[in-house]
């Protein structure tokens, strides 16, 4: 199983003046496509606290998979993407192209998403809008690439293509 972590970011969550839903939800689609969710968190609208929180999930406790949500937007404390370039390796902007065009056919305001996907070492990091439904939605898109990119990452030398 691979492990994985769910980063909530959000002010209000953080200081408990919101309860987190889009998180748990998360984690409960996760888990039930078979990752182990091995850490749930919530971090406010701060980009050091944020890649400070994805670099140990990564370095080092492990996870495989960390996805965020929240802080995608163009809000000026939406800085999840300024964090995710300080501990990302590289992008997969097909991930986030993917996710923009399926919240395209329900909402105009998703071409102002700033998410993202990325690796760190042989992990996967992904952000996700922080509605529940936005959540949701994207989520769905990105399962059925998720487990054929985590093993590309991890090294698997066999070819992409499908017999």
């Amino acid at each position: 199983m691979v492990k994985a972590g769910v980063l909530t970011i959000s002010d209000k969550g953080f200081r408990g003046q919101r309860r987190d839903t889009s998180g748990p939800l998360v984690a409960e689609i996760l888990t039930k496509a078979g990752y182990m969710v091995e850490k749930q968190g919530i971090a406010p609208d701060d980009h050091e606290k944020i890649a400070e929180c994805l670099t140990e999930w990564v370095d080092k406790d492990g996870l495989r998979l960390i996805v965020t949500t929240g802080g995608t937007g163009v809000s000026p404390t939406d800085v999840t993407p300024e964090a995710m370039v300080k501990v990302i390796e590289y992008e997969i902007p097909g991930m986030a192209e993917a996710m923009r065009a399926e919240s395209l056919r329900k909402t105009p305001h998703a071409m102002l998403s700033r998410a993202m996907a990325g690796v760190r070492g042989s992990s996967l990091i992904i952000n996700l809008p922080g509605s529940p439904d936005g959540a949701r939605e994207n989520l769905a898109v990105l399962l059925p690439a998720l487990k054929h990119a985590l093993e590309k990452i991890a090294g698997d030398p066999r070819d992409c293509y499908q017999e």
